[in-house]
């Protein structure tokens, strides 16, 4: 079997080559850097479901022990606070909403996940600069003239690879944002803020503008300041008005700038997330404002995305057609990410008069309102895309999906939607249960001889698990919503496929076969044979 070439040794790239280790497919992971980087605070906040990705190749809970765990976040506007929110989850992750580890790190613990897994290559110094394929794989060319073979190839090379996507034909459409952010990693003693994300509306010593405040790892905090289009950072360093603006959030105590930079932040997106045998993922797909967090935690997701459906294309278990539904639902995802970071950027940075006055009403009234407290947009924070529209989902009647959920909840569990985790048989959890390939529950009262011989009508893994086995506290049991005589269709990233009310074999067969893109010739299913992936 041909190995997949992943481009980008990142932490998309990274995962991606790790999950497909994981279902035992070989790749060559090719970077065009001499070596790894190390960045400042760049990407720091990772979102609970992203750290139980990375749990699965044996990274989260180390990425989650080093990082900073923060449960809430504090908005201020011209210095009062207006409101609070902390975090919950509907079941019991063994993860905190939110922990804050730079990517450097984050990376490092990736490459030593890397290291001890012999399915997986790694070449630095490799800058892809022709790809050509045809139905039998992908054929990468490198500048030093070496050649990769390869059955599909995953595009995880980050923002600045406009020519990789030239080569693939697709766009990368979108705008920028003139204003600037100056950001600066603060090695300091702030023993008050080091579990609290604070987020400042105008405050005195940046007004008209907006400061955010990250505890990070090492006593360390990361500092957002919106900066005009013109800033001068080095003008700033030199005059002392660096200094100034730190301890005007700081405080007068010491301090050691371990990181500075300016960035300006972009919305892009391409048209195509899936071009024959190769899927974009990540900043080389799209990019976003970082108020929300919503760039690595969207990338992570297509990584795991894109290598459940390789593996089993590879493997034989489900017809190539499985990878344009990559398109479909992560494409869908990063629309949503767009739309939603387009919105609080509307809010920080206003465009228009409306946008302004709108900006000023809001947090005017946010003091004395609760009710006004909804619409300060600070940042709607990472969460995982439901797949309700997803050509894979089977819809429930039952359970409709009613759009896009209240700001820091997640939509009723139901077709589409990430299972809750829980811990199972009370050792296991269930989302790692999950993982290893579909999974269909069964609820009290559900045929389980149906089940497990639908199990047996597909060449994919599947298991049946019974839920009145596995959860004897019932906490799985109330975050499902779990109802008699259902069975649950669990996909191997942990989504739903399919909620189906007492259903014969055939039915869960039906669904199985959706959320796989199999199609069987009306012959062959009106004989219940089994069905040739193709």
């Amino acid at each position: 079997m041909k190995p997949v070439a992943v481009v980008g040794n990142g932490p998309v790239g990274q995962t991606a080559a790790l999950l497909l280790a994981r279902w035992g497919v070989r790749t060559v992971v090719l970077d065009q850097r001499a070596a790894r980087d190390h960045v400042g605070s760049k990407s720091i906040c990772q979102q609970r479901d992203v750290l139980d990705i990375w749990d699965a190749v044996g990274a989260g809970a180390r990425i989650a022990a080093e990082g900073v765990t923060w449960t809430t976040a504090r908005t201020y506007h011209r210095g009062a606070e207006l409101f609070s929110h902390t975090f919950v989850d509907a079941g019991r992750s063994p993860f905190p909403p939110f922990v804050n580890i730079s990517q450097s790190r984050t990376e490092e613990i990736l490459d030593e996940c890397v290291a001890a897994q012999p399915l997986v290559e790694v070449r630095w110094g490799q800058r892809v600069v022709a790809l050509r394929q045809d139905s039998d794989g992908v054929e990468l060319t490198c500048d030093d003239g070496t050649r990769v073979d390869a059955s599909f190839a995953v595009l995880a090379a980050g923002a600045r690879c406009d020519e990789l996507r030239a080569l693939l034909g697709v766009t990368f459409d979108g705008h920028s944002f003139d204003d600037r952010f100056l950001i600066c990693d603060i090695r300091t003693d702030l023993p008050e803020r080091a579990s609290e994300r604070h987020f400042h509306f105008d405050p005195h010593w940046n007004p008209g503008r907006q400061v955010l405040v990250h505890p990070c790892p090492d006593s360390t905090f990361r500092i957002d300041w919106q900066v005009p289009a013109e800033f001068d950072l080095d003008a700033e360093v030199s005059s002392g008005a660096l200094d100034r603006r730190i301890r005007a959030v700081i405080g007068d105590r010491p301090y050691e700038v371990v990181w500075q930079s300016v960035y300006r932040f972009h919305s892009r997106c391409v048209d195509r997330m899936r071009v024959g045998r190769v899927l974009l993922a990540g900043d080389a797909a799209h990019l976003v404002a970082p108020f929300g967090a919503r760039g690595l935690n969207s990338g992570v997701p297509d990584a795991e995305n894109a290598a459940w459906k390789i593996a089993f294309v590879l493997r034989g278990w489900a017809p190539e057609q499985l990878l344009e539904s990559y398109h479909h639902e992560r494409h869908a995802a990063a629309r949503e990410n767009l739309a939603v970071t387009t919105a609080t950027m509307d809010f920080l940075v206003p465009r228009t008069p409306e946008q302004a006055a709108h900006r000023r009403d809001v947090l005017s009234r946010s003091a004395a309102d609760p009710a006004a407290h909804a619409l300060v947009d600070s940042g709607r924070l990472a969460e995982a895309f439901w797949y309700a529209d997803s050509p894979l989902t089977t819809p429930s009647s039952a359970r409709p999906f009613a759009g896009r959920p209240a700001r820091g909840t997640a939509p009723a569990p139901g077709p589409g939607i990430l299972v809750p985790d829980g811990v199972w048989d009370g050792s296991h959890r269930f989302r790692t249960l999950a993982r290893d390939g579909f999974l269909l529950l069964t609820m009290p009262g559900a045929d389980v001889a149906a089940a497990r011989e639908a199990a047996q009508s597909v060449q994919a893994p599947v298991r049946v698990l019974e839920l009145a086995a596995g959860d004897p506290t019932g906490l799985l049991t109330g975050a499902l919503d779990a109802r008699p005589g259902e069975v649950w269709v669990v996909r191997p990233d942990a989504h739903v496929a399919a909620v189906l009310e007492r259903p014969s074999s055939a039915t869960i067969v039906g669904a199985l076969h959706r959320a796989l893109a199999i199609v069987m010739d009306r012959e062959e299913s009106e004989h219940g044979v089994l069905p040739t992936v193709r």
